[in-house]
């Protein structure tokens, strides 16, 4: 793939088909950029975690991170609200509960983080895929968190100032220690993602040596310095209204954040997790588009991601880290590939937890015309 055409393909990182997605819950919803949140209610400013004044969005409270609201959605879903000094903001994490679950149980669960994509936000996973009844009879916890439309899970560098976002902060930290505080989280620990998710998923396994025992990773950027790259990446800013260098400064003044925020850079600090890389390589419309569906530019994030993909995992070959890595021909930038690719590498997830059906990745069988499995490493 030569770098120069690659720029002109920059929305794909952070854009899911295009569309900014339908908010599952309005009421209570990350509130987009350059509207108002609502303003608290006096009452708000007192530590009441069921103080319902309190929404995503209004600045956080002073002092250290902590839960100020929680919501029921059902039998196993609940939505907590964090008042987060990392990101400024109170800000939602989803989780669904195993069977059996309670605040005051006298065990722990193993933990399963799910990182949402670009241009969409942490209700992503239970809107568009069956994740809470594919999960019903498994003893884990699993959490979805917000991580902004473009905060590619990172603590922005904001040309050396540092401060807000830090989203890695959030996740890793803040989020970590809250869920092993007050809801039962244990220390086994995986993460997976799609798109942005993806990268989001490696990079934490990356910088936090045996935090995750397992990072599974659907159509994202393995690799933020290979040639053509750092422009995506700064344009996808762009695209959502971002100072381009705000995230990580200047890809060859502040080489050395970059490099901080490379799975490929990082590659050495994988040893030990266990890893499930994927993506399609063509960007054409394949056996899980619907008949007659449009093509969209988003799709060129396939071969993209693919190309960083094997980058990634020729690293890891060189240094002798086992991964499995399945690149598949045809395939949309959507849903349905992302939700395949991760209930193949589910039965890895597991494995990782120490839950029961724990084994190798299940990966689909080769379709018709060559369109799955044609790039399967497993080593």
């Amino acid at each position: 793939m030569r770098s120069r055409g690659l720029p002109a393909l920059a929305i794909t990182l952070v854009l899911v088909a295009g569309a900014t997605p339908a908010l599952a819950d309005p009421d209570w919803a990350i509130v987009p950029e350059g509207r108002q949140p609502p303003r608290a209610e006096p009452s708000a400013t007192k530590k009441d975690p069921g103080n319902t004044a309190y929404a995503p969005g209004q600045k956080a409270l002073p002092g250290s991170a902590r839960v100020v609201r929680e919501r029921r959605l059902g039998p196993r879903t609940l939505d907590i609200l964090i008042s987060s000094p990392s990101i400024g903001r109170m800000t939602p994490v989803r989780l669904l509960l195993p069977k059996g679950w309670s605040k005051r149980a006298g065990r722990t669960w193993p933990v399963l983080y799910l990182l949402h994509g670009g241009a969409d936000n942490y209700t992503s996973w239970t809107r568009m895929t069956d994740i809470a009844a594919f999960t019903e009879n498994v003893q884990a916890i699993v959490v979805m968190p917000e991580a902004g439309r473009a905060g590619n899970y990172s603590d922005w560098y904001n040309g050396g100032r540092g401060g807000t976002p830090k989203w890695a902060g959030f996740h890793t930290d803040e989020v970590r220690r809250l869920l092993e505080i007050g809801y039962r989280a244990g220390t086994r620990r995986a993460v997976a993602g799609l798109s942005m998710g993806a990268y989001g998923a490696v990079k934490y396994a990356a910088i936090n040596p045996g935090m995750f025992r397992f990072a599974g990773a659907y159509s994202g950027i393995m690799a933020t310095q290979l040639p053509g790259i750092p422009e995506i990446i700064m344009n996808a800013q762009a695209s959502e209204k971002q100072n381009p260098k705000a995230l990580w400064g200047d890809p060859v003044r502040d080489k050395r954040i970059w490099a901080k925020n490379d799975p490929l850079a990082l590659a050495g600090n994988l040893r030990g997790t266990s890893l499930y890389l994927s993506s399609g390589t063509t960007s054409f419309l394949g056996p899980l588009d619907p008949p007659g569906s449009p093509w969209h530019p988003a799709h060129l994030g396939e071969p993209i991601s693919a190309y960083t993909a094997k980058a990634l995992s020729g690293r890891l070959n060189g240094l002798g880290i086992r991964h499995t890595l399945h690149l598949y021909a045809n395939g949309s930038h959507t849903w349905p590939y992302w939700t395949r690719e991760f209930k193949a590498s589910f039965p890895m997830i597991l494995a990782a937890l120490g839950l029961p059906g724990g084994g190798p990745a299940v990966l689909p069988e080769k379709e018709k015309g060559g369109a799955t499995d044609d790039w399967k490493l497993d080593q």
